[in-house]
């Protein structure tokens, strides 16, 4: 009972830190998504020039997406005009940070880390993005312009107020509340478990602990926000922070998944492109760190760890522990409520894999709704299906999902 109590309490401690930091990050993710849409992120990386590659890195360092969400987003960039070049720099530099990640950074571990992140980001997107333009050297497709949805159907404008409600915790924290508490398990059970000792006397040579993260973290699914409590607790223990460096690059910006369906949708040299970037701009900048940088500047000792700890029981740590354990309750519940299958007159309903959250559900609905012979699509993440009002044939549909990075399995 007290080893149950004591794990209890290490969560407790982590929400107490973390909640005020993550419910401001939400909020900033929500006024963003209300101030920057997507087509006019579009409009600015069309080019194959190094400057649509530098602004799709800058738009896309503060944009609170993870590795899943990204890549949809992404591809749909790709198909609506965007170089493969600007579209890389995107998926490269979004993952690895956002403004509630850069938030939780400064909290949990300190602002020299907060900095360096998006610097990173920064830095590792453009090169990848001019990369990418370099070896492949395929010009893009020339893609008809597209209405977007907004022209195509009406939607009831709601207050910017709640847009940005709606989007900070009743989308965007869906798509990561599962990443972030298990982000915070492994955190406590790295701190209770996993002496300091270990890191001391068997893993002490900071190359060898690079290599070791990197290969365990390229197939990981980690977001940038879940990853920063177990690179915390990893510095806590002794790490060196070059190699917890590599576990906040490639964790969050690559797993198996995305590989694959960049593979797919970029073709293998823009993918080849894509790592090469992730893993030499990880090992280059964590044996920066380790060699060149003062290393005190990335260190947080278990001294100073828990004395912030000890400063977080104000009144607005726990109002904001409270309410995002109830929050993340709320939409984990939403999640296991049944939904039926929408039925729609002169429609289909088919079976989509890899549609994983609210990002992909609506790269899926505002690309295929685009299509002349298509009225209306709603898309059921639960279920894994899509259902297409129109006169769409089925290989149409096949094709637009597949397109877009999605495995379409028939019709349900």
């Amino acid at each position: 009972m007290e080893f149950i109590s004591q794990v209890f309490f290490e969560i407790w401690k982590m929400f107490l830190e973390m909640s005020p930091y993550l419910l401001l990050g939400f909020a900033f993710a929500g006024i963003l998504h209300v101030l920057i849409p997507k087509e006019v992120v579009t409009k600015q990386i069309g080019k194959k020039n190094i400057w649509s590659t530098i602004k799709a890195t800058i738009l896309g360092v503060p944009l609170p997406l993870c590795s899943c969400g990204v890549i949809p987003t992404g591809v749909s960039f790709h198909k609506n005009g965007a170089s493969k070049g600007a579209t890389n720099a995107f998926l490269i530099s979004t993952p690895q940070t956002g403004v509630d990640s850069i938030l939780i950074t400064s909290s949990l571990m300190n602002w020299t880390w907060a900095i360096s992140r998006p610097i990173i980001a920064l830095i590792t997107g453009v090169f990848g993005g001019m990369l990418t333009d370099k070896m492949d050297t395929e010009e893009n497709e020339i893609l008809e312009e597209v209405e977007s949805c907004s022209d195509c159907c009406v939607k009831e404008k709601k207050h910017w107020l709640i847009e940005i409600f709606n989007y900070a915790f009743l989308e965007f924290l869906p798509d990561i509340s599962r990443q972030l508490v298990v982000g915070i398990l492994i955190a406590v059970a790295i701190t209770m478990f996993i002496p300091p000792s270990v890191f001391s006397n068997y893993l002490t040579n900071p190359i060898f602990n690079m290599l070791l993260i990197l290969v365990a973290s390229i197939p990981l699914y980690v977001c940038a926000t879940g990853s920063v409590p177990i690179a915390s607790s990893l510095l806590v223990l002794g790490v060196s922070p070059g190699a917890v460096l590599v576990f906040l690059m490639a964790g969050p910006a690559t797993n198996a998944a995305t590989i694959s369906v960049l593979w797919k949708s970029l073709g293998k040299k823009a993918t080849m492109a894509y790592l090469i970037s992730i893993i030499g701009g990880a090992l280059f900048f964590g044996l920066l760190i380790d060699y060149v940088l003062p290393t005190e500047w990335f260190l947080i000792s278990e001294t100073a760890n828990t004395h912030i700890h000890g400063e977080s029981g104000s009144w607005i740590a726990i109002i904001s522990a409270i309410t995002l354990i109830g929050l993340i309750l709320y939409v984990e519940y939403r999640k296991l409520i049944p939904k039926q299958i929408i039925i729609m007159k002169n429609s289909n309903t088919y079976i989509v894999d890899g549609m994983t959250c609210n990002h992909c559900k609506n790269s899926v609905e505002t690309n295929l709704v685009k299509v002349a012979n298509i009225d209306e699509v709603v898309v059921n993440l639960e279920n894994k299906t899509v259902v297409v009002k129109g006169s769409a044939t089925s290989e149409e549909v096949k094709n637009l999902v597949d397109g877009l990075g999605y495995s379409y399995k028939g019709e349900a």
